[in-house]
Parts: structure tokens; sequence; C-alpha cells
């Protein structure tokens, strides 16, 4: 029974996007508006945000370190790379560079759209996962160096034990159709979760980096990255210590680069 009933979560959004109007999950209205989404996809895509929602509220100008994605207060943060032009850093990350190279997010962590990323994380609605990919791969296109685009795309994983309560990982719902936008592949067997960590959620941040600190290793599948540019996917980015336990273990089996996607980072303000 308890099978059927976590089954029954899993599966019952996915018909509920087919036979149920699309009301927007952030005023309730019906939503016909299709993001970005290309030419040919558009005769398939549905809308999660209304157009008045999207508008208000997907359309942040921020300036954000390149490395961890914080939003900058200022221009003293500024950090110039011998390749690559102006680059901008925030201070933590010039001190004490984490293992990722780069991470790329949509927004903020806070109201309203924190309420998507809960809805697609505790309430199984897996038309966010394509949603934020849309957008993520948007994004991308003005940031990336396409000579050097990531050539796999992985999720950050869930312990076999968190796994089976939720019946999906949210970061996968994002990394897989991220990868088809991105005209690369994903793959979701590559890294596994050793530990069943507590909710990172409900930590500081040093319990966060202990926490996740030898929590993540390589399957055979994974122990030939030599050389290649990894893109790592997860729906909210909060204290960045669970992404530098993954690009750690990503980085020690060769990775050459690590480059991050998340839908909305956690400010410190």
């Amino acid at each position: 029974m308890a099978r059927v009933r976590r089954s029954a979560r899993t599966h019952w959004p996915r018909l509920a996007e087919f036979v149920l109007p699309n009301l927007c999950p952030l005023c309730g209205n019906l939503s016909r508006h299709t993001g970005h989404v290309s030419n040919e996809a558009r005769s398939d895509a549905r809308a999660v945000l209304c157009a008045a929602c999207d508008a208000a509220y997907w359309n942040e100008a921020r300036l954000r370190c390149t490395v961890c994605a914080l939003p900058l207060s200022g221009m003293r943060h500024a950090a110039r790379h011998a390749r690559g032009g102006d680059r901008y850093r925030c201070d933590a990350c010039i001190k004490s560079p984490p293992a990722f190279d780069a991470t790329l997010a949509l927004a903020d962590y806070r109201a309203p759209l924190d309420a998507l990323a809960l809805g697609l994380k505790f309430r199984a609605r897996l038309a966010l996962g394509e949603e934020f990919a849309r957008r993520l791969a948007h994004a991308a296109v003005d940031v990336l160096d396409t000579d050097d685009a990531p050539s796999l795309i992985v999720p950050v994983p869930l312990s076999r034990e968190r796994l089976i309560e939720r019946g999906y990982n949210q970061a996968w719902e994002i990394a897989r159709p991220l990868a088809r936008a991105l005209g690369t592949r994903a793959d979701a067997t590559l890294a596994r979760r050793t530990l069943h960590t507590a909710a990172q959620s409900k930590l500081d941040r040093e319990m966060r980096r202990r926490n996740v600190g030898h929590a993540f290793a390589l399957t055979r599948a994974g122990q030939a990255l030599s050389g290649v540019h990894v893109g790592v996917v997860d729906d909210v980015m909060t204290s960045g210590a669970t992404l530098d336990a993954l690009a750690h273990t990503l980085k020690a089996a060769g990775a050459r680069r690590v480059t991050n996607f998340v839908v909305l980072r956690t400010p410190k303000d």
C-alpha cells in the first residue's frame, strides 16, 4: 500500500498537467504565457506563471558573484581574470574559493518565488522542473562560453531514504530538460549520496558544511571525468556547502570545471 501511495504521489501530478487547467501558482489566474520557450517546443509547452507574475518576479536584474551567485552590493567586489574579461567575485570567494568554478542562479530565494521551489520539492509540482530548466537554459545563453559549455549535466543526488520518501529527485526534474535545451546529456547515476544527512535547511552555515563534507561518492560511471566540464543542478543554493562538497568529489575524479545551475539563491541579507 505504501508503494501505491508513493506511486500515486509521483504520477498524479504528471497526469494533472494534461487534464487540469493550468493555473498560475502565485496568483491563481489561468496561465497561457509560454515564457522563454523555443519555437520548436512552443506548441507543446504549458505555461506555469501567468504573464503578469512572470514580468513582475522573474526579471530581476542583480549583480552577482560569478562563482557563488551571491548578490553583490557594489562594484568594489570586482576581480579581473587574465582570460574572460571583467568578472565579479564576492569577498568570500576571493579569500577562500570553493571547489566549483561558477554558479548561475535565476533569482533570490525569497517570497513569492520561494513558493515555486517548495512546490517542486515537496508538492510534486513536476511541471515546475521544466519551467526552471527553460529559464536556466535561456539565461545560460547570455553567460556561458559556447566553446566551453558543460558536456555533462548531473543533479545533486538524494540519499536513498529521501528518494524513497519523496518519490522523485527535484534536481533531476530540472536537469533532464536543461540538458535537452543545452544540447548535451544528463546522467543521474554518475554520483550518489553516501550519507543520509539532516536537512540542510535546519542547520547553520558551519553545520551545513560539516553535514555534507563526505556525503558524496562517484559510481563507476562517474570515475572517468578527466577534462570534463560538468554542470551540476540543484533547486536552491543556500550556503553552497552541498554544491562545494559535490564539486570536490567531481574534481577529485578529474573534472576540469564545475558550473552550478540553481533556480534560487539565498541572499545573506
